[in-house]
């Protein structure tokens, strides 16, 4: 599809011509189309944002993730979302932030300690192994949807891109998730596993859909609520609730 090839387009560019490119695309080039008529209603923040993070890379910022996985998160279809993990902004270190929460590259060594983190709880809630690499795709692919507040940071500068416009666009999209309808006109199943202050905000967005909140898994607050939320059990039984399929935590050892 056209979208998808413009993705590839845009993936095989070098920044930050890419990031200039950003704002003149069709919502329908930058994501799923399911997503782009969700978010047609912020069009005009998501755009303005999208200019922001142009001009920063134009003046020699180093903004992270790279353009071709900023909205990465909106390519999976907003129809195939079934879990919602929520967190504040992409990790600042340099070839960290791949556009999806919490995940790194395959390569990555070391994983992240937040992610490290994750996975203790998974290894205490589930039994399963950790793994030393932090590529989360085989959770994107079954529905579980990684996304951040704030979608984009300058290297080195955490939390530096907030209140410049992503809020309303990431709003928007847990709205969204939380509004979709099945054919038969029914909520579609969802659960939300909101780790720390920024993602509980969003709560009141979620219409009443089964929420799992704790500390967020950073070093500086792990010990205080996270260790022991058994997230990953807990979403499970609540899709079982709902009629859908659990999620599979486990993931491949080699990426």
């Amino acid at each position: 599809m056209a979208g998808e090839e413009a993705l590839f387009e845009l993936e095989a560019g070098a920044d930050p011509g890419p990031f200039e490119a950003l704002p003149g695309m069709a919502l329908e080039d930058l994501m799923a189309p399911d997503w782009a008529r969700a978010l047609s209603g912020v069009e005009d923040e998501l755009r303005s944002v999208l200019a922001f993070v142009a001009a920063e890379a134009a003046h020699g910022a180093h903004v992270l993730p790279a353009a071709s996985n900023i909205l990465r998160a909106f390519r999976q279809p907003l129809a195939d979302v079934k879990v919602l993990i929520l967190g504040q902004d992409p990790y600042p270190t340099p070839g960290h932030a791949v556009g999806l929460s919490f995940a790194v590259s395959g390569p990555t060594r070391p994983i992240p300690r937040s992610l490290a983190n994750i996975y203790r709880e998974m290894e205490t809630d589930l039994g399963l192994p950790p793994r030393v690499h932090g590529d989360l795709s085989a959770w994107t692919g079954q529905g579980v949807l990684l996304l951040n507040r704030v979608l984009s940071v300058a290297a080195g500068a955490a939390g530096s891109h907030r209140g410049k416009g992503w809020e309303a666009v990431t709003t928007a999209a847990v709205t969204a998730v939380a509004r979709r309808r099945s054919a038969a006109g029914q909520q579609s199943p969802l659960v939300a596993i909101l780790w720390g202050k920024d993602a509980e905000a969003v709560q009141p967005l979620l219409e009443g859909a089964p929420v799992i909140c704790s500390a967020h898994p950073s070093p500086l607050s792990a010990s205080r609520g996270f260790f022991g939320s058994r997230p990953f059990s807990r979403a499970n039984a609540l899709l079982e609730m709902q009629g859908a399929d659990p999620v599979i935590w486990e993931l491949p050892p080699v990426p």
